[in-house]
């Protein structure tokens, strides 16, 4: 499938869940086992304020390529109906646009760019 037939919600969805998985693993990896402090990490890095400032910071650096830019674009204008209430609209249009670029190297198997992603998500995690 072409990423055109794709919305910005639905790469979200995907990016969303990839992740929530993701920092869920390496939370274990890092020792944390009980479960209201593996809740508690994992809501730091998953949050929409967190995701906006990954994508903000990740913009800055150049990270995203052209391809990329337009995914970002594609999930900041989607249709929103609901936001989250810990988050203002713009905060929350810019994590939705993170989500979808994750989704969208997810599902077209853009492994590389995924992980190069992943160890930027790391690193700005970890100054949250």
């Amino acid at each position: 499938m072409e990423v055109v037939n794709y919305n910005g919600t639905s790469l979200a969805f995907i990016g969303d869940a990839w992740m929530s998985l993701k920092v869920r693993l390496y939370m274990l990896e890092k020792g944390f086992q009980k479960p209201g402090i593996l809740q508690k990490k994992c809501s730091e890095w998953v949050c929409a304020g967190a995701q906006a400032k990954m994508l903000l910071e990740l913009q800055e650096q150049g990270f995203f390529t052209e391809e990329e830019e337009a995914i970002i674009q594609r999930g900041r204008n989607a249709s929103i109906r609901t936001f989250a209430k810990s988050a203002d609209v713009m905060t929350y249009r810019h994590s939705t646009a993170f989500e979808a670029v994750i989704g969208y190297l997810y599902l077209f198997h853009k492994e590389a760019r995924l992980a190069a992603l992943w160890d930027e998500i790391r690193r700005i995690g970890e100054t949250l």
